[in-house]
This record gives C-alpha cells, structure tokens and sequence, in this order.
C-alpha cells in the first residue's frame, strides 16, 4: 500500500469513526433525554388508557367496509355526541372526554375506516369526502334524534366533507359542532414550525417519499419498535410541543395509537389531506352553533387555520388555548370539556 493510499485510508477511516462517535452520542443524548422525562412526576401514570369500553357495533358502509363502532353514556338521553378522531389516531384519543362526559351524554365514538378496530379501505377509498359519507352513515345507524359532532384535526375535516355532501343534516338532525384542532385547507403550505427555505424542501420531497414508504409499508411496519425513543420523542413534539409537564404515560399512549396506524394507511390518506379543501362548505355550519378551539402552539394545524375557519363562520366562537399544541383533547382535557358543555348547554332540549 501506498503512502497516499494509506493516507487516504487513514482520513477514511477518522470519518468514519468521528462519524461512528457522533452517531453514538446523539443516542447516548436521546436516551438521557426520554430518561430525564420519564422520571418527572407522572400525575397521569395511573390513568386507564384504553380501558374504557362501550357497548361495540359494527357498521357496514354503503362500499362493504366495516367500521368500529361504540356507544356509551344513558340511551335515553336526548341528544347524542358524535366524536370523529384524527389522522393516524383512532376514538381512544377521546378518552378524557369519554370519561368524563359519559354518565351525563349519550355518546356515538368511531374509528374512521382504516384506523383503530375498522377494516382497511384501499387507497382510492382513502378520501375525506369518504369519510365524510362515512360519518352520514354513522349519523343515520346510531343517531336517533338530534346530535352535536366533534370533530378533532381529519375528524374536523370529516364534518366538513359531511357538510359539503350532505348540508340537509344540519340545523335539525345536527344542532351544533366543534371543531378542534382542524383546517379548512392549505395543508401544503404548512411550515411545521420550520424555516420557509427548509419547510419549502420538506414539502417537496415529502409526498414522494411518503408514497415510497407506503410501498414497502410491510417492511417498514416490523422497524416500527414498540416504545422506541425516537417514536416517544417524535410523539411529544409534534402532539405536545415544547411543553415541559406533559405526562409521558399520556405521550406512550398516543405513541400507541399512532404506530398502531400502518405506514400503509399513513400513505393512502397523506394525499387527500394535503389536497383537502371545504373553506366553501364551511357557510353550512353557520345556522348552528359553532365552537373552535385549537392551542396556540399547534404546528401541525396552526392558529391561522382556526382564525380562517372563524372568519367564514362570523357567528362561531374561536378558542385558543394558550401553551398547548395538537393533541388538545388529551394535553389540555379540562379546557376541552368546559368549552363542549357549553356548547351542549346552548342546544340541549
């Protein structure tokens, strides 16, 4: 071997290994990290995630798929709530609400097809206007009288689609809706907290890349460790934010429901969210009682698509909960709760 060639080899090397050494650290760093979390106080750490059951359905959809169905709360209550959960979740991620709402409200909890205990839908059947025929048919099965729907991120989005392909439900049959932590539109343009150079090349290389992992979604699927830190620490950020308290028994839980999603699933509706558009359809939902909330640190549906919903509906109530970011039902359930009693309250019979 050559003195250059061993130079070469030897510089190589030094890469390699400071490289080697650098990796090795951000784990050593990561790992200290979720630790020194995982030690705070847990005031949550004997909560009964995904434990509370309902009386289970199964509802057939009008194309042969079989949606998760559970009713909970007094049957004979008057008004019923519908609850529609977001992308990647599943009608777990109503748990507080559940709890808490259910000895006083008949409650209809879904898990939107291809998410939770529903069957997978194909691609071509992953669309929010699906959804939202899904949800009139959810209306029509297990809805007797009148109903009030809560919609959190895509399940925002599903009462939106409701709204544009079936408007003769509201005012009636669908006396008021909350719209939680949702858009009206302009996904695409989302900067997710990023700089606009940097959030211009995700969003480029995003929908390509999405669709190649939804190929091999299968193998992707068996990397997915259960309880990863990477996972817990992805999950805190983009649902919790910065917050320095959250509860890493309730991050763990919607850690959960998230890598339970396929990436399969993740890749079929990614596309019909970024092209979701119903800021026209929005003028349905003007005759009933409107209430918006969404946290102020929300980057993956911003305080801005909230505002915009608001200014379509003048008559709506807009909520922005400081110091709290997506997943607001479950880091802020207080807060939550307060503002769908309210709503109850000004439609109750």
């Amino acid at each position: 071997m050559t003195t250059t060639t061993r130079r070469k080899v030897g510089i190589a090397g030094a890469i390699v290994g400071a490289a080697s050494a650098g990796v090795a650290a951000a784990a050593l760093a990561k790992r200290y990290a979720v630790g020194r979390m995982r030690l705070r106080p847990d005031a949550e750490a004997s909560e009964r995630f995904g434990e509370l059951r309902g009386r289970d359905r199964t509802l057939i959809t009008s194309d042969s798929t079989a949606l998760h169905v559970e009713l909970d709360g007094p049957e004979d209550a008057p008004l019923t709530i519908v609850f529609c959960h977001g992308y990647c979740l599943s009608l777990e991620s109503w748990h507080y609400q559940r709890r808490d709402l259910r000895d006083s409200y008949r409650m209809v909890l879904w898990d939107q097809r291809s998410h939770g205990r529903s069957q997978r839908a194909s691609a071509e059947d992953s669309t929010i206007d699906r959804l939202g025929d899904d949800l009139a048919e959810v209306i029509d099965r297990f809805v007797p009288g009148p109903c009030v729907l809560v919609g959190h991120s895509m399940g925002g989005m599903t009462i939106m689609a409701l709204a544009d392909r079936h408007p003769e439900l509201f005012g009636d049959k669908i006396r008021a809706v909350s719209l939680i932590a949702t858009s009206a539109g302009k996904l695409a343009e989302l900067t997710l907290g990023l700089p606009a150079l940097l959030s211009k090349v995700v969003h480029k290389i995003a929908p390509p890349t999405i669709s190649m992992l939804g190929k091999r979604g299968s193998f992707v699927d068996k990397t997915r460790h259960a309880g990863s830190d990477i996972a817990f620490l992805m999950t805190r950020l983009m649902g919790f934010g910065d917050s320095k308290n959250v509860s890493p028994t309730l991050v763990d839980f919607a850690e959960t429901m998230i890598r339970a999603t396929p990436t399969e699933v993740f890749a079929d509706f990614y596309p019909a969210l970024m092209n979701h558009d119903k800021l026209a359809a929005l003028h349905v939902l003007d005759p009933v009682p409107t209430a918006i909330l969404v946290g102020d640190k929300d980057w993956l549906t911003p305080p801005e698509h909230s505002k915009a919903i608001a200014a379509a509906l003048p008559k709506a109530q807009l909520t922005e909960v400081p110091d709290t970011s997506h997943l607001i039902q479950l880091e802020r359930p207080g807060e939550v709760n307060d503002a769908l009693r309210d709503l109850i309250k000004r439609v109750e019979l």
